[in-house]
């Protein structure tokens, strides 16, 4: 049965994230955006309207929805959307396009979204609220918490831990046994070889913490 799907955003994530709803059809039928700036109010986004704030998710109760909120200047961005909306898990969807491929025994939280391309290659169990960008690679024994954002090509070797609102950037690459702590943020292309603590920013090759001063 088709459901109806809230998109929580207007911006280019949830852009992405309609396109995978729609070559989705028998599962999911797009009815809106909600995005908290006013000026997106009443405009069109590929042809579905911005509805108003976000707010609205308590009044459309039939919906399912999905949190299109994404930044590396923000990491937590997408969990403090999801605690502020205070829906039952059962009011989330979760999309995996049609272009991913998901072993048997993967276990996926509410909404969470797999986009094209997205390969996890054995049983596991993924966070809810996580966002895996296209041709992103989850390994064996991978473990990936509530929130994490993997951009684009992001890969994560054998064993791998990525905590609660982590940000993988595009092209990242974790080494097997890695820990990627809470809220930290590995820049595109980084080749992570140590464990990353929480809240830091990692760059390079080797990753190395990024100086702000």
């Amino acid at each position: 049965m088709t459901q109806p799907l809230l998109l929580v955003g207007a911006g280019g994530l949830a852009r992405e994230v309609l396109a995978a709803a729609r070559a989705l059809p028998s599962e999911f039928k797009t009815i809106g955006m909600l995005d908290d700036n006013p000026a997106q109010h009443g405009s069109d986004v590929d042809g579905v309207p911005v509805l108003g704030p976000s707010d609205l998710v308590h009044e459309h109760t039939d919906a399912l929805v999905l949190v299109c909120v994404a930044s590396p200047g923000k990491p937590a961005g997408r969990a403090n959307v999801v605690r502020r909306l205070d829906l039952p898990a059962e009011r989330y969807a979760t999309l995996v396009h049609p272009a991913a491929s998901v072993a048997p025994g993967v276990e996926l939280g509410e909404g969470t979204v797999l986009l094209a391309g997205t390969v996890i290659t054995a049983p596991q169990r993924v966070g809810a609220h996580v966002l895996a960008m296209p041709h992103v690679l989850f390994t064996h024994d991978d473990s990936v918490a509530d929130f994490v954002t993997c951009a684009g090509r992001a890969t994560l070797a054998g064993a791998v831990t990525v905590a609660e609102s982590a940000y993988l950037g595009a092209g990242s690459l974790v080494r097997q046994g890695i820990r990627i702590g809470a809220r930290a943020v590995l820049g595109m292309g980084a080749v992570v070889l140590s464990d990353v603590p929480d809240d830091q920013t990692w760059v390079g090759v080797p990753a190395k913490p990024l100086n702000k001063s």
